[in-house]
């Protein structure tokens, strides 16, 4: 599509499937964007164009394509998806290529990304909670499965910046005034699901057809939700064990033939986000003095899988 006036330039740094698909709807909507991944995924964009196969539509778009992270100057917003496991790195490299006024939005899952980028690079991310089940079956082909909004916050001139942004590309974003707690909201799905999802196989329909594993999905969600109550963090509208649990497990339903991005590392042999996830839950309930068993035992046994990688 033609570039419309008006849209910042927009890099996307980490270009998988989360990244393929936001950063697709916005190219599609007119901005100049720019994905930033590896080679396979860029030679297939720059070839073909990348293919956006939503729940809604399949059209097929022409973003730029790099695998050099230089190719961020000079954008107005950078969207920072890579895995939390190249956080730092990725930060660090980003850095020298951002002008004074960038907006650099953290779409990663985990709570604590932003003081993680901070600490690497001094950037000073804004953090940003995503809902969206895709897949990338083959390099520039992303697969959409479900949902697909973001959550931004608290309300300033960046975040109404970069709200009003998605909203031109028909992706529903939010600003909240709670940021921390909406990120341990969707901390206690991503507990809940993912490595019960990559360890067994599973999708998220089937978790949820599975009394033992619905029972496994609540013993980690209340410890999860332990860890949050001791760290003082308000979680908007989970405060209550039982809205909790109904929450995970309508996230699951509305993507019941999804697997978890835990589930889909661990099928190609790839490390896994699990140190941000039931990991974090374990390291932080040691430190609280919240025992968290469940969490911990499911860490353990992703890291397992991975040693063997």
């Amino acid at each position: 599509m033609s570039v419309e006036k008006n849209w910042p330039r927009v890099a996307l740094v980490g270009a998988g499937a989360v990244g393929g698909y936001f950063g697709g709807m916005l190219a599609r909507a007119g901005a100049p964007v720019v994905m930033i991944g590896r080679p396979p995924f860029v030679e297939a964009v720059q070839k073909s164009g990348l293919v956006l196969d939503t729940t809604q539509f399949r059209e097929t778009v022409h973003p730029e394509a790099s695998n050099e992270i230089a190719a961020a100057a000079g954008a107005g917003v950078v969207l920072f998806c890579v895995k939390t496991t190249d956080t730092a790195s990725a930060a660090k490299t980003l850095a020298p290529h951002l002008s004074s006024d960038s907006i650099v939005v953290s779409l990663q899952n985990g709570v604590n990304n932003t003081e993680d980028i901070r600490s690497a690079a001094g950037i000073e991310a804004l953090p940003a909670v995503v809902y969206v089940a895709a897949a990338q079956p083959t390099p520039g082909h992303v697969k959409h499965l479900g949902r697909g909004d973001l959550v931004v916050g608290p309300k300033s001139a960046k975040t109404e910046k970069v709200a009003k942004l998605f909203e031109r590309a028909n992706v529903p974003c939010r600003i909240s005034e709670n940021i921390e707690g909406e990120l341990w909201t969707k901390l206690v799905w991503n507990c809940a699901l993912n490595a019960i999802s990559g360890l067994g196989r599973a999708t998220y329909g089937e978790i949820v057809a599975s009394a033992e594993a619905r029972r496994v999905v609540e013993s980690t969600v209340q410890e999860v939700l332990a860890v949050a109550r001791a760290k003082g963090i308000q979680l908007p509208g989970l405060e209550d064990p039982k809205a909790a649990l109904a929450g995970s497990f309508k996230i699951a339903e509305q993507m019941s033939g999804t697997r978890s991005s835990t589930a889909q590392d661990m099928a190609r042999g790839k490390r896994t986000e699990i140190d941000s996830l039931n990991g974090y839950i374990a390291r932080v309930g040691a430190e609280l003095g919240v025992a968290t068993p469940l969490n911990h035992a499911l860490y353990t046994l992703v890291k397992l899988q991975e040693a063997g990688y």
